[in-house]
Parts: structure tokens; sequence; C-alpha cells
């Protein structure tokens, strides 16, 4: 499985730059990776539910209640550290974050700062994980996540705008058929928004 720093020469070679041995090393090349590397990598995380980063959580309700609007609030996750929350659940039923309204209309929850803010008394979350070590990564989150570094270290690297949309235009369309294939593995999954919203009349 490929390396962070293979990941950066993968960006690299898509430019036509030499390829660095180390993310720390001593060369303008690896400077500009050192720079856009994690936010990068935590932009195309956040883009798609990667089968890859999905991790589950129970969070621990804080004793301090939100000043007005919700009555819990819970720390999200940092080990490994919550990019995005993608389905949340009260311990009886979950729902994706698209379709959570409570029979008042107001979201089941909402996300402030780093807390989750809910009336539920249990809070249940499935969500994006900043993973780092790429051995967990699959094909297309590999491949995604190299084109989008090479986009971003494009113009820096070698000066042409053209390129930079290139190497854009380029990410889109891995990330086009990179989500495919992953939103496609394993069983398909269906929520009832009805069912959430039933429960709590």
């Amino acid at each position: 499985m490929p390396s962070t720093v293979d990941i950066a020469n993968f960006a690299l070679n898509m430019l036509g730059a030499s390829n660095i041995s180390a993310l720390d090393e001593n060369s303008k090349v690896a400077r500009i990776i050192n720079q856009r590397y994690e936010s990068a990598r935590d932009f195309v995380f956040r883009e798609h539910p990667w089968n890859s980063l999905i991790k589950r959580a129970t969070l621990a309700k804080e004793t301090v209640s939100p000043d007005f609007g919700y009555a819990n609030q819970f720390p999200l996750p940092v080990d490994p550290f919550c990019l995005r929350v993608l389905e949340f659940s009260n311990g009886t039923l979950s729902y994706p974050q698209d379709n959570m309204l409570s029979n008042t209309g107001s979201p089941v929850f909402v996300i402030e700062g780093r807390k989750l803010l809910t009336d539920e008394g249990t809070a249940k979350i499935k969500y994006i994980a900043r993973i780092t070590d790429p051995n967990e990564y699959d094909s297309g989150l590999v491949e995604a996540l190299s084109t989008y570094l090479a986009s971003e270290i494009s113009y820096a690297v070698t000066g042409s705008t053209t390129l930079v949309q290139l190497m854009y235009s380029k990410y889109e369309q891995v990330l086009k058929q990179a989500r495919h294939t992953d939103a496609t593995e394993g069983a398909p999954q269906r929520f009832e928004a009805s069912d959430f919203i039933e429960s709590r009349m």
C-alpha cells in the first residue's frame, strides 16, 4: 500500500516534477507539499463518505447544557478526529444528516464548533475520521487525494495556471468515478425520515 510520500510523489509525477524521498527533506517541492498536504487531505476526506474512513462513536454528554435552543451537548470525537458527521442515532433509530428533522421541523442536531447539540439524551454517530495512515485508504481515495494535491500544488511547482485548471478537472473526473465505486460497495441502506418524526410525536 502507498505511503504519504508515495501519494505526494503521485501528485508530483502528474506535474512532471521529480520525486521526493521524505516530506521533510530540504527541497522546494517537499516544502510545498508540507504546506498543502494536510488541508488537501481533509478537504478530500470531507468530499465523500469514504467507506475506509467511516468510524462509529457513542458520545459522552457534557454536564453543562447549551445556553438555549437544545437540551444537551456532546463533544465530537478527537481520536480519531471527526471531520464530518454522517449519521446520528438516539440509541434506537438512525438517520442520515440530510434528512433529520424533529416533529417541530427543527434539526435533530446541529454542529457548533466541536460540539454536537441535540435534545436527545443519547448521541451515537457515524462519521468521517481523519485517518492519517494511508494503508487504510482504498485505491479510489488514494487516486482522488493525489490528484487533488496535484491541483493544489501545481502553480507553486510549475507556474502554469493552465495546469491548475487541468489538474482540477482531472480531480473532478477521478472523484466522480471513485464516489460511484465507493458508494456501491456493500448493501444499500434505506432511511425513512417519517419513522423518526413519528417516534417523537
